[in-house]
């Protein structure tokens, strides 16, 4: 798999979320300041609550365009047998039951599922639990995270 895609498929998404939050802002601002929305009473909250949606909104796209700025300067670099898992590792972990997952990671903003080849591969950041405990983690070694009242145990199967 290429880290380099992965990346350039991370900034493709955060940018079609980004076009479709614009258009909420935009659509949410038009319901609250449309003239139909003008509050008659005390009681008539339809253009407030228009608002308070808009500006959510706004916070959102602000918090998109934050993380297209993190990816846009991250460079994934080689895997570092000496360092362990870093930021821009692409790793397979395997749990009891011999399952794989694939985990690209990357910087704040980008969690999401993307496809490479036939592989499906969850990107996370180093701030996720998950992503926490991998973090200097070696081929060969264990990696647990608390999931409410369970814990769940992978073990480190390739690193790239």
């Amino acid at each position: 798999m290429d880290k380099f895609l992965l990346r350039e498929q991370v900034l493709e998404r955060l940018a079609e979320d980004l076009l479709k939050v614009e258009e909420a802002v935009r659509v949410a601002h038009e319901a609250a300041t449309h003239e139909e929305n003008i509050a008659e009473n005390k009681y008539d909250t339809l253009g407030l609550e228009a608002a308070y949606l808009a500006t959510g909104q706004a916070r959102r796209a602000e918090a998109i365009r934050h993380a297209m700025a993190h990816w846009r300067q991250f460079h994934p670099r080689p895997y570092d047998a000496n360092q362990g898992i870093q930021i821009g590792a692409l790793v397979c972990l395997i749990d009891a039951n011999d399952k794989q997952l694939q985990l690209f990671l990357g910087p704040e903003g980008g969690s999401m599922k993307l496809v490479s080849g036939a592989h499906l591969v969850q990107v996370i950041s180093s701030e996720a639990p998950l992503g926490k405990a991998m973090l200097g983690k070696c081929e060969g070694d264990e990696v647990s995270i608390q999931v409410s009242p369970h814990q769940q145990q992978f073990e480190v199967l390739r690193v790239h």
